[in-house]
């Protein structure tokens, strides 16, 4: 009898494949595998197995003063290792999760917590707490409006012989309306509708009733020279 093999060792909390010399004895062989599977050497049962689920005990190493290679093992078979007392030892108890008690935290102690993911979105306004544009200036392409700021112009209206003169003091969206580009002019004579503000938002700065916000495709930009001119009641 010489060398060594090599065999599974099974037991209720580990699986491992193990290198043992044949001259072990059964009860050396022991103190071993007490370090690999946590069982006293007083509590094991030590059965062969040709393979792991195998229903079938192919032998059982029940002599302490026997080394390991009286009985014949071959390489690869399986040492399935039994606690003959687990209620001493917990043999088994760390894979039973059964017995392991749950943490659970209701939504609304949850939601006081400082320190929770939750919290943290908040604060980052991150995921569903992210800030929200405009959805229908988000999803629609601004027009692109060839008006500078502070050239001369002239408001289209309907009225013939009638010339509404000024300059251009604001270009872009604005908050009256949903979509779309204004221009904000000052006009030279007081037939505005405001100051340059609407619903409380400023857009630009001009004296009281000189302020209006028309349509781009109503603006004519050019060197127009002040006119004096009548009030016309179709602009915002």
């Amino acid at each position: 009898m010489s060398g060594t093999i090599t065999v599974f060792v099974k037991s209720p909390d580990t699986r491992s494949e193990r290198r043992f010399d044949l001259h072990l004895t059964i009860g050396q062989l022991k103190g071993k595998l007490e370090l690999i599977t946590g069982i006293p050497v007083p509590n094991q049962a030590i059965s062969v197995l040709n393979f792991e689920t195998d229903a079938q005990v192919a032998g059982v190493l029940d002599d302490d003063s026997k080394p390991l290679g009286f009985y014949g093992l071959r390489d690869h078979q399986v040492l399935d290792v039994m606690d003959t007392n687990p209620s001493s030892s917990f043999t088994g108890q760390l894979s039973d999760v059964s017995q392991v008690q749950k943490f659970e935290l209701s939504e609304s102690e949850y939601q006081k917590r400082q320190d929770s993911v939750l919290i943290y979105k908040q604060r980052h306004k991150l995921g569903r707490f992210a800030e929200k544009k405009d959805e229908e200036t988000s999803s629609q392409l601004l027009p692109e409006v060839n008006i500078p700021i502070g050239t001369r112009c002239e408001v289209e209206t309907s009225e013939e012989g009638l010339h509404k003169r000024g300059t251009v003091r604001f270009v872009g969206p604005t908050k009256f309306a949903k979509s779309g580009i204004w221009v904000g002019i000052e006009y030279d004579e007081p037939f505005g509708k405001n100051d340059g503000s609407v619903q409380g938002e400023r857009y630009f700065e001009c004296r009281p009733n000189y302020g209006v916000f028309v349509r781009p495709e109503k603006v004519i930009t050019g060197d127009f020279p002040v006119e004096d001119i009548n009030m016309d009641d179709e602009e915002i």
